[in-house]
């Protein structure tokens, strides 16, 4: 096997272009400058992967141009494998603009450079299958088949199950105007048709409840289910209200909740026999910085607890920490928790875990000051060291809490302007 071919844990197929973000809120017309940055579903969840300490590997096309350089460097240095990055002398990287505002404002603007890009010629045959097949995972999502006829045919050999593929993951992430351009070009199909084929050939599949019922007219989780009913595992992003997992449960007893191992190319849920184990998984309180990247944060999250065959309820929390990461930062990316802090937030009982408030900064916090703080008042005695004050040992104080850019908040303390729910 040749090192480019290496096995890793996640490979994430997907554009990714340069992102220009406004110096200062405002019209795009308005703004007099923009910080340079990157931005993709796949690569932010890529990045987030590797750095949590997975192997991960991103697979693309960009330009031979200084975008693409910059593409290629940026996502390397968060330690991800890029090698199997094909360069385009004849296509230009993607580009994109936007405004500083909540994408779900009525006067949020995104202005889109990628038509003719060189991620829109990813085809079937152009990449290595040997690259694609070296994770135990293949994380995909439903923008790389809005891109081109020729992306489509990829994503639909890549979600057709065959043996020895691995465990495929698929983020549906409807984007109305994509498919709208797509559509009006001639380039591609009805998208919410082609998005629900492309995610009954998933394992894992993650969508939000807003988008579903977008998409498919579908509404409530139960609903997504029945429409979707394939796939091993289905998380369904509520919003405020948490995630709800589905997980198969087969005719002989057992429980297929989405191990990796194993778990790719097999023949779908038999509809007929098999039953679903539902777990609910409440969100987090968080001092929202930036409204972005909450989506992919916790895609990664959950994967990284697949990956360590985690129980599902600590996959969905894991999911939640690390889009509490990405909310208290500005920009897509965040520093994921540390993962053994991470792990206690994770085990921490019900109770504890909704007594949970996510401020600026949580991330810095080490272990070992979770560890401190084991005998904090309020700590749970159902996970030593952890508990509703106890992940910051000044929490229980407001002042303090502050001054220190405390990780971990109850209710009742003051923090930011804004306070959201995690996906």
């Amino acid at each position: 096997m040749t090192a480019q071919h290496t096995p890793v844990d996640v490979v994430c197929l997907g554009e990714s272009m340069v992102t220009f973000l406004p110096t200062r809120r405002g019209r795009l017309a308005d703004v007099p400058s923009f910080d340079r940055g990157i931005g993709g579903a796949e690569s932010n969840v890529a990045c987030a992967l590797a750095a949590a300490g997975h192997r991960a590997k991103w697979i693309s096309r960009v330009g031979a141009d200084g975008f693409g350089d910059h593409l290629v460097e940026a996502i390397a240095a968060y330690g991800v494998d890029t090698r199997a990055v094909r360069r385009d002398p004849h296509r230009p990287t993607g580009v994109y603009f936007r405004t500083a505002d909540d994408r779900d404002a009525d006067h949020h603007e995104v202005i889109y450079y990628r038509a003719g890009s060189a991620a829109s010629a990813m085809a079937p045959g152009v990449l290595d299958v040997a690259d694609l097949w070296s994770g135990r995972v293949l994380h995909l999502s439903g923008i790389t088949a809005a891109l081109s006829p020729q992306c489509l045919a990829l994503m639909r050999e890549l979600t057709t199950r065959a043996p020895g593929r691995p465990l495929v993951s698929f983020d549906v992430n409807f984007r109305p105007g994509l498919w709208r351009e797509a559509e009006e070009s001639g380039t591609g199909g009805p998208g919410p048709r082609v998005l629900l084929e492309l995610a009954r050939g998933a394992d894992l599949v993650f969508v939000g409840e807003d988008e579903a019922e977008a998409a498919w007219g579908v509404c409530g989780a139960q609903a997504i289910r029945a429409a979707l009913p394939e796939p091993a595992v289905l998380v369904v992003k509520r919003g405020p209200a948490g995630a709800t997992v589905f997980s198969r449960s087969t005719a002989e007893g057992g429980t297929d909740s989405g191990g990796v191992d194993g778990a790719g190319g097999g023949a779908g849920r038999d509809t007929d026999t098999d039953t679903d184990t539902v777990t609910d998984v409440p969100a987090l309180r968080v001092d929202v910085v930036a409204p972005v990247g909450a989506g992919d944060a916790f895609a990664a999250g959950f994967l990284s607890g697949t990956l360590r065959d985690l129980p599902v309820r600590d996959r969905a929390r894991h999911g939640h920490l690390m889009a509490a990461a990405a909310l208290t930062v500005h920009g897509d990316l965040a520093t994921p928790p540390d993962r053994a802090h991470a792990d206690r937030l994770a085990a921490l009982d019900d109770t504890a875990w909704a007594d949970l408030r996510i401020g600026p900064g949580w991330t810095e916090t080490t272990a070992d000051a979770t560890e401190a703080s084991s005998d904090a008042p309020g700590a749970s005695s159902a996970a030593p060291g952890v508990g509703p004050t106890a992940a910051h040992p000044t929490a229980a104080h407001p002042t303090e809490a502050v001054e220190t850019r405390a990780d971990v908040t109850v209710t009742g303390l003051s923090g930011t302007d804004e306070e959201v729910r995690t996906p």
